[in-house]
């Protein structure tokens, strides 16, 4: 197989796996309050981090060590898509509803590792070749909100497709679709074949006896903090779109443009595009320290900029701090990555990368989801959803936790690779 030709399929995949997973992501809290849910929205993305950690020792103990990637990743997305077609069917019963989303995010949330050991088996030069697989990814995610604002609109009737259930069979469709795609990746063997069961390498607990001193103790301190906050941006900015932008009938070129929240909600992953490429720009000058100190304060200004937009419906402010989710993201996630590697040794490289996973979208988005869950139910207070004045209340407070956070780790993180972020440790 020529290198054009597996690129090309890998890229696929990619575009696939983060096309299903933004056609849901993004609408359901829209969708949920819709269908008299407001106060369960909270619920969705509760039991996508339960899944986040579950997934590592299901990989670790059952898929590296017993059945080739792309058989799993097929039927894992297959089993997916049947749970997804299911869930609009019990829109009556909110249990039910909860429990089956729960179920598909434990076929999903395995795929994400699985796709990327899948494409990092087959490709001789992970660091330029990578990212230029994984970018097609964020490319899925941006198509599948544009094509629930452009395509799913024609069949939605008046109401915005985002508070229908045609994203959540979009996403069915989609999940079968690559689940059958998978069968014809190219073959990769279980990694981890015949090797010992070892809880404590999966759980990551040999990489942080390895890795632990004051500055990494730090940065994995603040990396939990700071995705409480971020929660409630993947939860509540949807809603807060919806009712800010669309249903005060504001119309302006960009609307147009992008003419539901979803597909404006899109702009965060065209920054993140933008701001992947210019990076290593960025990391020369500014160190893996002061990265992560922007990232963090970029998530301050975002939601500071919702509280203040909230009142007047301010569109700019808005759409600006969807836009900062480049910086947000990239900054301090793909930094916070980069940061573990270099600390990190052969041996224990993949298993501190879990543990990183593990403890931000595990158990910080867990975490920040039932706070935000919590702070927005005791806000709404029974009624449908909340006004102008308890949105800038609402965004308010992960602005100041954020804040927080950023000033302990400002205060606090000191790591020679801060300033050398081509020296390992």
């Amino acid at each position: 197989m020529s290198r054009s030709s597996l690129s090309f399929r890998l890229s696929v995949m990619m575009f696939l796996q983060f096309f299903v997973w933004g056609a849901w992501y993004v609408t359901i809290g829209n969708y949920m309050t819709a269908i008299g849910m407001a106060d369960l929205t909270h619920w969705p993305y509760t039991v996508n981090p339960l899944a986040a950690i579950v997934s590592p020792f299901f990989l670790g103990l059952v898929a590296d060590r017993y059945f080739s990637t792309e058989k799993v990743l097929g039927v894992l997305h297959i089993l997916g898509g049947l749970v997804m077609f299911a869930v609009p069917q019990f829109t009556g019963n909110a249990t039910l509803f909860i429990l089956l989303l729960a179920l598909y995010n434990l076929c999903y949330m395995p795929t994400l590792g699985l796709t990327n050991s899948l494409a990092f088996h087959h490709i001789d030069d992970q660091e330029k070749q990578f990212p230029l697989i994984r970018v097609f990814g964020t490319i899925g995610w941006i198509v599948a909100g544009l094509f629930i604002g452009f395509v799913l609109s024609r069949f939605s009737g008046d109401a915005l497709p985002d508070r229908t259930p045609l994203p959540l069979y979009a996403t069915a469709v989609a999940s079968l679709i690559l689940g059958v795609y998978s069968f014809f990746l190219p073959h990769t063997p279980p990694s981890a074949q015949g090797e010992p069961v070892s809880i404590r390498s999966i759980a990551g607990v040999d990489a942080f006896n390895q890795l632990k001193s004051r500055p990494f103790f730090v940065f994995l301190i603040s990396s939990f903090l700071i995705c409480i906050p971020l929660a409630a941006y993947y939860n509540f900015a949807p809603i807060f779109a919806g009712a800010a932008v669309f249903d005060s009938g504001m119309s302006n070129w960009v609307t147009n443009l992008l003419p539901n929240p979803s597909s404006l909600m899109s702009l965060g992953q065209m920054s993140e595009v933008l701001f992947m490429l210019v990076m290593p720009l960025f990391f020369v000058r500014l160190g893996v320290k002061w990265m992560l100190v922007v990232g963090m304060g970029a998530w301050v200004l975002r939601y500071a900029l919702f509280a203040m937009a909230a009142p007047a419906s301010i569109f700019w402010m808005i759409a600006f701090g969807i836009l900062l989710h480049g910086i947000c993201y990239d900054f301090f996630f793909v930094t916070g990555q980069i940061y573990v590697d270099k600390k990190s040794t052969p041996a224990i490289r993949g298993q501190a990368q879990g543990m990183l996973v593990l403890v931000t979208y595990g158990l910080g988005m867990f975490i920040g989801a039932q706070i935000a869950g919590n702070v927005f139910n005791a806000f709404l207070g029974g009624s449908g959803s909340l006004s102008p004045a308890l949105w800038q209340q609402f965004w308010f407070i992960p602005a100041g936790f954020a804040a927080l956070v950023m000033v302990f780790f400002a205060l606090f993180f000191k790591d020679k690779v801060a300033t050398d972020p081509d020296t390992h440790a």
